[in-house]
């Protein structure tokens, strides 16, 4: 049996609106329940099955404003003119604890997050084609036709980003898509600084 690790992993997932995360980490967290998932902070409005605490924890702008007054996010990003953000605290005590640790964030976070925490480890999840993108954002229905335009813009932007990223999956199925992650955390947690710990005393 391996040893517990002392320190957990920070695992950052993302992609482009419409891609298909939180399908994909559902999945991933079926198979892996030892996973912590952090739910971000958010101030957009919840979209219809959406919980509370659950995908996200909704708040209102101002109270967003506070804490990011009181530095209590690891990271916070706009995007179409709504904030989110991930909590130092939750993520800290989780690692601290040897528990991996989930985040799903956008392409602005995931680079604040490097910067803090230089062996996080980042996946990008795109789609099979900007097509299908198109067709997944459209198939929702939850947005009007200018809310999808910008959202295919950013999602543009957001893929131009995949070069700063360690792995890219690609979403063409969701059970293809989460055993390729499956597979990558398994080769991240055999890297030799993670396991040095069982040759102690050797």
């Amino acid at each position: 049996m391996t040893p517990k690790k002392q320190r957990g992993q920070l695992i950052v997932l993302s992609g482009p609106s419409g891609v298909g995360k939180s399908t994909v980490i559902a999945e991933l967290l079926s198979d892996r329940p030892d996973i912590f998932f952090s739910v971000s902070f958010t101030t957009r409005q919840p979209r219809v099955g959406e919980a509370d605490g659950v995908n996200y924890r909704f708040v209102s702008k101002d109270i967003f404003q506070d804490m990011i007054a009181r530095d209590e996010f690891l990271e916070y990003a706009c995007y179409v003119d709504n904030f989110y953000g991930t909590s130092l605290k939750v993520i800290e005590e989780q690692l601290d604890a040897g528990i991996d640790v989930l985040l799903e964030i956008d392409v602005q976070g995931a680079a604040k997050v490097r910067e803090k925490c230089p062996d996080a480890l980042l996946i990008f999840i795109s789609p099979p084609s900007f097509e299908e993108l198109s067709r997944r954002l459209r198939g929702r229905h939850t947005d009007d036709e200018t809310v999808i335009k910008e959202r295919l813009q950013q999602a543009l932007e957001e893929c131009r980003q995949i070069p700063k990223y360690d792995f890219l999956v690609v979403n063409d199925k969701v059970s293809h898509a989460v055993e390729e992650i499956l597979a990558i955390l398994t080769a991240e947690s055999c890297r030799t600084k993670y396991r040095m710990n069982v040759m102690e005393g050797v």
